[in-house]
C-alpha cells in the first residue's frame, strides 16, 4: 500500500492546518427532541467486557423499540446482535482496534475482514493515537487506509481518537488524515480512557474535516442526559455512542409531554 504523502508532507499540511484554527465556531441546529431524526443520531451502545448474551440481546430490543440508528458491540457479539435485528432498519456496529487502537494493521484488518463476514455494517476503529502523538503521521493513514480498503462504502468507517489523550493539535493532524483516508467519521473517544467528548472537541473535530470533505463527527464518552446529547449536536455532531439512548429517549418523551402540556395550558 501506498502512503498518501511523505510524512514530511503530511507535516506541512498538518502545519497549515493548525494555523488556520478559529476562535469562534457556528453553532448547529438539533432536530426536534424525541423525533424520527432525532433518535437516529444514536448509536446503542454496550462495550464492557462482561457483556452477557441476555444483555446484548435487550440491547437490540431497545434499538428495535426506539429505532436508534445502530448497536454498537464488540466482536464476539456481532453474529447475534445481527440475528437480534433481522428485519429492522437498525445496523449493527462493532469496535476495531478496542480499546488501545495500538495493535497491527494486520491484527486491525483481521478483526475488521471478521465482523463484516459475521454482518457488521459499521466499523469503529481506534486510531493509534500513540502514533499521532510522535507526528508519526504516514503511519497513522496506512493505519486507518487499511481499515477502509477491508470496509469499503457502502460499509461506514468510524476513526475513533481518544481525544482525552490528545492536543488540539493532534486532534486537527487526526482529522485531516482521516479525510485523506476516506473515514466516515471522526469520532471523539472509546469511553474506557480519560475524559470522554467534549463540545469543545467536537468543535473542532467539526471545523478541522471541513465542510466539503463530508466526513462526520461522532460524539461518545459520557453522553449521558438529553442535554449533553442535545449540546454535542448542536457543537456538530452528527452520530451519538450512548450507553444511556434509553434514558435519553425517556428523558426526551417527559419533555415532548411538559411541552403539549404547557401549551395546552396557555390556550
Amino acid at each position: 500500500m501506498t502512503a498518501r504523502y511523505t510524512n514530511e508532507e503530511w507535516i506541512l499540511i498538518i502545519t497549515d492546518a493548525q494555523s488556520r484554527v478559529p476562535e469562534t465556531y457556528p453553532r448547529y441546529k438539533a432536530p426536534m427532541i424525541g423525533s424520527a431524526e432525532f433518535t437516529q443520531y444514536i448509536d446503542h451502545t454496550l462495550l464492557k467486557l462482561d457483556a452477557t448474551k441476555e444483555q446484548i440481546d435487550e440491547l437490540c430490543d431497545e434499538a428495535r423499540q426506539f429505532c436508534f440508528k445502530s448497536v454498537c458491540v464488540r466482536a464476539k457479539w456481532v453474529s447475534r446482535a445481527v440475528d437480534n435485528l433481522k428485519g429492522t432498519a437498525v445496523v449493527v456496529a462493532c469496535v476495531v482496534g478496542f480499546p488501545e487502537g495500538t495493535q497491527s494493521i494486520l491484527e486491525k484488518v483481521s478483526e475488521a475482514k471478521y465482523v463484516i463476514q459475521h454482518g457488521a455494517r459499521e466499523l469503529d476503529m481506534v486510531l493509534n493515537f500513540p502514533l499521532l502523538k510522535l507526528h508519526e503521521y504516514g503511519d497513522v493513514f496506512d493505519d486507518i487506509a487499511a481499515v477502509r480498503a477491508i470496509a469499503a462504502p457502502p460499509l461506514i468507517l468510524k476513526v475513533i481518537f481518544e481525544t482525552s489523550q490528545l492536543s488540539s493539535n493532534d486532534i486537527v493532524a487526526g482529522c485531516k488524515i482521516a479525510v485523506a483516508a476516506r473515514a466516515d467519521f471522526v469520532k471523539t473517544s472509546t469511553g474506557f480512557n480519560g475524559e470522554g467528548a467534549t463540545e469543545e472537541n467536537v468543535r473542532l473535530m467539526k471545523w478541522a474535516v471541513g465542510d466539503g470533505s463530508g466526513v462526520k463527527v461522532k460524539a461518545s464518552g459520557g453522553v449521558k442526559t438529553l442535554g449533553d446529547c442535545v449540546r454535542m449536536i448542536e457543537a456538530g455532531a452528527e452520530r451519538i455512542g450512548t450507553s444511556s439512548g434509553i434514558w435519553i429517549m425517556k428523558e426526551a418523551r417527559r419533555k415532548v409531554e411538559e411541552t403539549k402540556d404547557e401549551a395546552g395550558e396557555d390556550k
